[in-house]
């Protein structure tokens, strides 16, 4: 149990402080990489890249992706990419697994939950576990950001 403490927390720990927001968690984030993407004067784009492992003992239903913007564009959506990286597809280094688009909140929150076990009739079926590369991209306004 708890490491599935651990891993929910590593995953919201680190998207939150991959957006500027404040957590506490209960174990120390993955590393990650962000990027800024300039698209016009007033947008740009943040891309961040980090690594999910999920147990194979896991027993939590639900994983989730949360956090909170500051100055979103309204009407641009967070978008959420996972890669399988014990699948690859040739000529990529990532498999592709599960991919959302997710509203973003007037206050510029965001939350998604995904299915990581499935249980149907006294059986569990096992959605993800193993290593996994996460992208998230989110759209908002520039201000006074540097540009990699």
């Amino acid at each position: 149990m708890s490491k599935n403490i651990i891993f929910t927390s590593i995953i919201a720990a680190t998207l939150l402080i991959t957006i500027f927001s404040n957590i506490t968690s209960f174990a120390k984030p993955f590393e990650y990489q962000t990027e800024i993407i300039s698209i016009s004067n007033t947008m740009g784009i943040e891309k961040s890249t980090l690594q999910m492992n999920i147990p194979k003992d896991n027993q939590l239903p639900w994983g989730f992706v949360e956090g909170t913007i500051q100055n979103h564009v309204s009407d641009y959506p967070v978008i959420i990419q996972i890669f399988d990286n014990d699948n690859s597809i040739s000529g990529n280094n990532y498999g592709a697994v599960h991919f959302a688009q997710i509203p973003v909140n007037n206050d510029g929150s965001y939350e998604y939950k995904f299915r990581v076990l499935d249980s149907n009739e006294n059986q569990t079926e096992v959605i993800f576990d193993g290593s996994y590369t996460v992208k998230i991209f989110i759209v908002y306004l520039q201000s006074n950001l540097d540009v990699i």
